[in-house]
């Protein structure tokens, strides 16, 4: 499965980035409004810091012309190659999905609570869609099932669109996205730390330091 970074910490991404397989990073509303500064500069900062890694960017709109404005705008200063316009599942979303898709833009379709809306945005023309795990789960739904029901559902459909799942508090639930068919995940900084953490291994680690200390004192490349 394919790791994406849900963030807009620069920091974050660059530290990251250099340790991690990513794929790209994802924003939306709610993660830009955490950073402070300049917009224009701070998106054109993360292309800059990933290169042509994925970068999603969300509309901030439910009305459908300024929705199509802001994708424009957003393409304009970072470029069509894998830029990803987020757009929620709305009416007026599907309307611009459709558009965007016949404009050959990428779109991920998101806030997705329902495989009925992964369905219809598939059907629109949507590249990826983003179901929220964690959300779903935390409002009386089950967000691993979520995730299932949508790839059934777009492998009965023969759907080119795939799943970038999202919304996720613990690692378990992105081993579980991960089984369950999802192309895709994005995930926040700390949490795609913790895919990496193990008491086991990290004591694993200090013994092998231990062992090789007491009996050469050296590094290997300086015996070879």
């Amino acid at each position: 499965m394919r790791i994406l970074l849900d963030t807009a910490d620069l920091s974050a991404i660059s530290r990251l980035a250099e340790f991690y397989p990513l794929e790209g990073v994802t924003t939306n509303p709610t993660i830009l409004s955490r950073e402070t500064g300049d917009l224009r500069r701070l998106l054109y900062e993360i292309r800059e810091t990933i290169g042509d890694l994925e970068l999603h960017v969300q509309v901030t709109t439910d009305d459908y012309m300024d929705m199509i404005r802001e994708a424009e705008a957003i393409l304009g200063l970072l470029g069509t190659s894998n830029t990803f316009i987020k757009i929620p599942v709305t009416a007026n979303g599907l309307r611009a999905i459709e558009e965007l898709a016949q404009r050959k833009v990428l779109v991920t379709a998101t806030a997705i609570v329902a495989p009925t809306q992964a369905m219809l945005a598939s059907e629109a023309g949507a590249t990826y869609v983003a179901p929220y795990v964690g959300r779903c789960t935390r409002n009386g739904g089950d967000g691993i099932k979520l995730v299932q029901d949508i790839d059934k559902l777009f492998a009965l459909g023969e759907s080119q669109t795939a799943i970038l799942a999202a919304s996720f508090k613990t690692v378990d639930e992105v081993l579980a996205v991960a089984l369950s068919g999802a192309e895709a995940a994005t995930i926040g900084p700390d949490l795609l730390e913790q895919l990496i953490e193990h008491p086991v291994t990290e004591s694993s680690i200090e013994g092998f330091a231990a062992d090789w200390e007491n009996s050469y004192g050296k590094p290997l490349y300086d015996l070879l």
